[in-house]
């Protein structure tokens, strides 16, 4: 299951973020996967708490949001919302398509905890 070091480097990454922001603890992650990532969300899900754990994130919510695959058409130069094993243009049906979203996992917010201290 790959889903587990992808989120073992998506730790790392949070981490770094909450360093950089002195941050004491991660209260929410969010993430954009699309069908053609390569990573499967019920997978990735799976294996968060595993990856999370004893990290600033251990007890942060993660919240993934699905991605449409999209194409851009060649012919009639629009773009299609298409499912991932049919990449045609839904306007003018031409299978000469390039593929300009779906494929993605990003990082989109990470919500940070950080303690007020007043002198």
């Amino acid at each position: 299951m790959h889903e587990l070091s992808v989120c073992q480097a998506l730790i790392a990454q949070v981490e770094q973020v909450a360093r950089q922001q002195q941050a004491e603890r991660v209260s929410c992650i969010r993430l954009a996967i699309g069908a053609l990532s390569g990573v499967e969300p019920q997978l990735l899900a799976q294996a968060y708490p595993l990856a999370a754990a004893g990290s600033v994130a251990q007890d942060a919510e993660l919240q993934i949001e699905s991605v449409p695959v999209r194409v851009h058409c060649d012919q009639c130069d629009k773009d299609s919302d298409v499912t991932a094993n049919h990449l045609v243009c839904e306007h003018c049906g031409n299978w000469r398509t390039t593929l300009i979203g779906g494929d993605e996992l990003l990082l989109t917010q990470v919500e940070l905890y950080r303690e007020q201290t007043y002198v």
